[in-house]
């Protein structure tokens, strides 16, 4: 008998009617007037209007999410972009001042401080005094303008593709081939991904341009030097600085890059090629055959749900009732923006996953990290306020980092065979050794950016290449290729979309290594850290939310080290 799947509704709502559909800014603004107004005469009145707030913020961030969600499933929709172009250019320009209004009006109650005492109002009121001190009117026009500006990002993107045996492919199914054991099909095929990319190149770079110039703009409308030391305020990194992410990038230089270099080392040698090329990266060193790891969506779907119910039946039930409500969309297709996300839904509470999967271990890997988030979603689907739910992106990115490791105990529902489960994990666990160098040069690469926000298109290009040269092997021969070298930043959405959203990647990635650490030596006691942290959403500080899981939030040397140490024991078991 199939099994019964809940389809959640929103719960009730207390403030806006229950018919309520956000169709222009007139209609909305009433809600904002009315908690504007409102008389605050006691500490109930004021928690009264902040669960007020975050119902009318749920219902606005919902409402967006399905535009950008529509928008990036269909690029080449005009309708979609055009409803997601409205809410950028006529809704959210008129949010920004009046939220700004209401934050002053919460700082200046009376009641505040009493509220403040209570778990989780204090982050949220330390972050919505950060709010007051960043905001200010001229930068809601250029918000505005720079939301517009990235959006061309997605649509470039999107519309990338290439012709392989006359069929015509997005990049990311054209990837694919790269992992081929016939080498000459593999260049062939890299040479086009690489040259389809460099036709956009002078495009994409006098758009990225465009945005540092804006971003350096709001930094400095808003008392700042440059946009970086904007951007850790506005991220509300209270925990850690600057001076943190170098030591990162430092550690990793030390610990991490002589295992790529090492692995690289063996991949060459393994091939029996003369010089590592690009187009040799992919490919299984042993000479075998890509992994297929799955045959469509629905198949990924369905193995996937098994992975979560094995791990515990909640997180599987979690997944199931996503497939439920139609809120996956896992495919490669043309007209779809690259990537994945997980995009939470604040009213309902139930997120959406989009990827492009075609069939690899990567896209696996990916479903993994997507669900990880969406099951951190629903762990703080019933804490009392939105902001609370709000987990900043060292905690996010912790909740799908730790899945894609801890989910490997059951990846045996996709591969049947021992010698294709080991060989898996162990593609896997090199994967992080290669993600963790290219973290440290995307994030390092960032602060260079902004920090010389003036700087030319040829300055940008060397600084690129002395940044990615630091963290690269030393194996891999760019000879000829030089051109396709200096503009491979440009394929790293973040660096448009979501400026300084990165180094989380590597902070989490640590910590997905120490929660796996914990669970391979306690299963329950593992999963229980792991999910009793993910519970706190944003009611605790990062280090706080760390220590729930029973790991910390360090990235000195010796702990890199330690964790590193722990991924090359694991790696010699297969």
């Amino acid at each position: 008998m199939a099994e019964v799947v809940e389809v959640l509704k929103r719960p009730a709502r207390t403030f806006l009617p229950e018919d309520f559909t956000l169709t222009t800014w007139e209609n909305l603004k009433p809600y904002f007037d009315t908690l504007l107004n409102r008389e605050l005469k006691s500490v109930q009145d004021l928690r009264t209007w902040f669960h007020h707030r975050s119902e009318l913020e749920s219902v606005i961030s919902e409402d967006m999410a399905w535009r950008y969600i529509n928008m990036t499933c269909y690029t080449d929709n005009e309708a979609y972009s055009q409803a997601y172009q409205d809410f950028i250019v006529n809704i959210q320009p008129q949010i920004a001042p009046i939220a700004d209004q209401l934050n002053k009006k919460a700082a200046a109650s009376p009641y505040l401080k009493e509220v403040e005492q209570e778990v989780g109002y204090d982050i949220m009121i330390r972050s919505l005094k950060k709010e007051i001190e960043l905001f200010r009117d001229e930068n809601v026009p250029l918000f505005t303008e720079i939301n517009t500006e990235t959006q061309k990002y997605a649509q470039i993107s999107g519309a990338m593709a290439v012709e392989v045996d006359g069929k015509e492919l997005t990049l990311q199914q054209a990837a694919v081939i790269l992992m081929s054991t016939d080498r000459k099909k593999r260049e062939e095929v890299y040479h086009k991904i690489a040259q389809r990319r460099l036709q956009d190149k002078q495009t994409l770079d006098a758009l990225f341009t465009t945005l540092i110039g804006l971003r350096h703009q709001v930094a400095s409308n808003a008392g700042f030097n440059n946009f970086r030391d904007y951007m850790f305020k506005a991220l509300g990194r209270f925990d850690y600085t600057p001076k943190d992410c170098f030591d990162f990038h430092t550690s990793i230089q030390a610990q991490v890059v002589p295992m790529l270099n090492e692995l690289a080392k063996d991949r060459k040698e393994k091939l029996k090629v003369e010089a590592l090329r690009p187009w040799d990266k992919a490919v299984d060193p042993e000479g075998l055959d890509a992994l297929k790891v799955f045959e469509n969506g629905k198949d990924l779907t369905d193995k996937t749900i098994e992975v979560f119910k094995r791990l515990d039946p909640f997180l599987g039930q979690c997944l199931a009732i996503m497939k439920e409500m139609g809120h996956l969309d896992l495919e490669s297709r043309k007209g779809k923006a690259p990537g994945g996300y997980n995009y939470p839904l604040a009213e309902v509470g139930v997120p959406f996953i989009f990827m492009n999967a075609t069939s690899t271990l990567r896209d696996m890997v990916t479903i993994m990290h997507e669900g990880g988030h969406a099951i951190h979603n629903f762990l703080t689907r019933d804490l009392e306020l939105n902001d609370f739910k709000s987990t900043p992106s060292e905690v996010a990115e912790l909740a799908s980092m730790s899945m894609e490791l801890i989910s490997m105990d059951h990846w045996d529902v996709f591969f049947k065979d021992e010698a294709s489960l080991k060989r898996a994990k162990r593609e896997h666990l090199e994967d992080i050794i290669e993600t963790l160098p290219w973290v440290a040069t995307i994030d390092k690469f960032q602060h260079w950016i902004y920090e010389n926000p003036n700087h030319t298109a040829e300055e940008r290009k060397a600084n690129w290449i002395k940044i990615a040269d630091a963290f690269a092997d030393t194996h891999t021969d760019w000879s000829g290729l030089e051109e396709n070298k200096y503009y491979l930043w440009q394929k790293q959405l973040h660096l448009y979309e979501v400026p300084f959203y990165y180094i989380e990647y590597g902070m989490a990635q640590l910590g997905a290594i120490a929660v796996w650490r914990n669970y391979k030596i306690d299963k329950k006691k593992g999963l229980e850290g792991y999910q009793n942290a993910l519970k706190l959403g944003y009611t605790r500080s990062i280090p706080e939310v760390y220590k729930a899981a029973n790991i910390r939030f360090d990235f000195s040397k010796a702990y890199i080290q330690e964790l590193m140490d722990f991924v090359k024991t694991e790696l010699s078991k297969l």
